[in-house]
């Protein structure tokens, strides 16, 4: 089945009136974003307010399940005991100004600007949700760079030199990590050869043990540790390390549960208006 036009026209006239249809949806299109844009903002505005810092802040547990070995709490104010937030926090700030441009200062009308404001405004939103899935990869995802020295992340006790512990994000709550270290194998034979391992700046040596945790090591050693990290050497403060013991704790937190459900919200919408963009354009996603 196939449709004419009648009375028939020339090629060259069907062509512009392609142009001039497309033209004119686009128009239509880039209006409607327009009256799209203020909600997107809003829902965008609803996840920072989320992370205000208000005292006394938000108290969450942190206790191992049926088992007493880890028991405590951490207090979030803001985006203050992780570092993942404040990456966070500054990724929605600049998403925020990519729709104040696209309403308030560039060519609203102008379909190639739209299209490209709308391209890193889908980036940013993919940035900011790949931040709440924790990681590695992840602003202040590895331990060994990032852990209780800093000055968002401070514990009330010190810590011993062979303890690490990391608070990271997950989609809907804070993952605390401890870690119970040990020096490698490598860094201990480089010290009985008489080459020293290379010293911190920033925290006490985790090489130093006693003659008792020496004896003690020799006479009754530890079982082999059967965590993701066993087979695994780091360069923890200095020194090069080992994860012996590794406990990971949960604490769920509801701002977080809240603004993991709205950046998708907002992710969706943004993914749509860019592929319908993107469509009457004639350009790929």
């Amino acid at each position: 089945m196939s449709a004419q036009v009648w009375p028939p026209i020339s090629h060259e006239q069907l062509i512009k009136e392609e142009e001039d249809s497309l033209a004119a949806e686009l128009e239509w299109l880039l209006e409607a974003l327009q009256e799209a844009l203020p909600s997107l903002k809003s829902g965008l505005e609803e996840c920072l307010a989320l992370f205000t810092p208000q005292e006394p802040g938000t108290t969450l547990a942190l206790s191992t399940h049926r088992s007493e070995t880890v028991k405590g709490f951490v207090t979030r104010v803001g985006t203050r005991v992780v570092k993942g937030l404040s990456a966070l926090l500054g990724l929605l700030n600049q998403a925020l100004d990519i729709i104040d441009i696209s309403i308030w200062t560039g060519d609203p009308k102008n379909g190639s600007f739209i299209s490209g404001q709308l391209r890193l405004l889908g980036e940013l939103i993919n940035e900011a949700k790949a931040i709440m899935q924790g990681g590695e990869e992840v602003v202040g995802g590895k331990w060994w760079e990032d852990d209780f020295n800093g000055d968002e992340t401070d514990l009330s006790l010190p810590l011993s030199p062979t303890l690490s512990s990391h608070i990271t994000l997950t989609p809907t709550s804070l993952l605390l990590t401890i870690r119970t270290l040990v020096p490698s194998p490598s860094a201990s034979a480089s010290n009985t050869n008489g080459t020293s391992t290379p010293s911190s700046t920033s925290g006490p040596s985790v090489t130093g043990l006693s003659l008792r945790t020496r004896l003690t090591q020799i006479l009754a050693p530890m079982p082999t540790p059967t965590h993701d990290e066993a087979d695994k050497t780091f360069l923890y403060r200095g020194n090069e390390v080992k994860v012996r013991d590794k406990v990971r704790v949960e604490a769920q937190d509801p701002s977080l549960m809240a603004v993991g459900a709205k950046l998708s919200a907002v992710g969706r919408e943004v993914d749509g208006w860019r592929a319908r963009v993107a469509i009457v354009m004639g350009e790929e996603m």
